[in-house]
């Protein structure tokens, strides 16, 4: 089943001769449970294609589905509603709250949608990670691999349909990066997870259960799963 589908998805800048195509006919699906990296050089549009995939930026032209939801039928608070419930983002900035500590940044995103934390399940999570002896630590006392691992905590905790993960080890020295890189890949399959990202890191993305390359906005290759 296709979790994540995007038609013909389009996202123009300027007109005329200043017409940029950041994304370009972008045709894609997800199918529940993958792991799905999206590779392509810096400026080939794959952030873009992202943050439309995540509802954060609207295309020009062109649908993205989740879960056979059209995302952009849905009014500005309807869709950030539906974002919270429906997306984890993972950023590579780690984008933690630097006045919460690690268990209330983690459970923020329940607490926003007024549900109850479940303790049991956020604790798994945080034992998982490895994070059990700094839930009351503030971000700024955490090293890198250690902000991303509670990104990815808090990505995880609303039980969202699909994850999307920017750059998620661009921050990263490359022995971090790989340690981050196997936890992520390890919490998605004992959580049942989807998860998208993308990454200009070509050993990383071996790293997915199938390859999307984009260029100059296109997808080249790898976009629907009979590519």
């Amino acid at each position: 089943m296709n979790i994540l589908k995007t038609s013909n998805l389009k996202k123009y800048y300027g007109n005329g001769e200043n017409l940029v195509k950041a994304i370009d006919n972008a045709n894609i699906d997800i199918k529940e449970g993958e792991f799905v990296a999206i590779v392509g050089k810096s400026g080939s549009g794959k952030s873009t294609l992202l943050h439309m995939m995540g509802g954060l930026d609207n295309p020009t032209e062109g649908k993205v589905y989740i879960n056979d939801k059209d995302i952009f039928s849905l009014k500005e608070e309807k869709l950030a509603i539906f974002r919270r419930r429906n997306i984890g983002f993972i950023f590579q900035n780690f984008n933690l709250i630097p006045s919460l500590n690690v268990w209330e940044n983690i459970t923020l995103p329940v607490g926003l949608d007024g549900k109850e934390i479940n303790k049991p399940f956020v604790t798994d999570i945080i034992n998982s990670l490895g994070l059990e002896s700094k839930v009351d630590a503030l971000p700024n006392t955490l090293s890198g691999g250690q902000q991303q691992r509670v990104a990815i905590a808090r990505a995880l905790v609303a039980r969202p349909a699909i994850i999307l993960a920017d750059e998620p080890t661009g921050n990263l020295d490359s022995k971090t990066s790989d340690e981050v890189m196997s936890l992520l890949k390890t919490m998605i399959k004992k959580y049942n997870q989807t998860l998208v990202m993308i990454t200009h890191d070509e050993t990383i993305a071996q790293m997915a259960d199938r390859v999307i390359y984009i260029e100059d906005g296109k997808v080249v290759k790898g976009g629907v799963t009979n590519d």
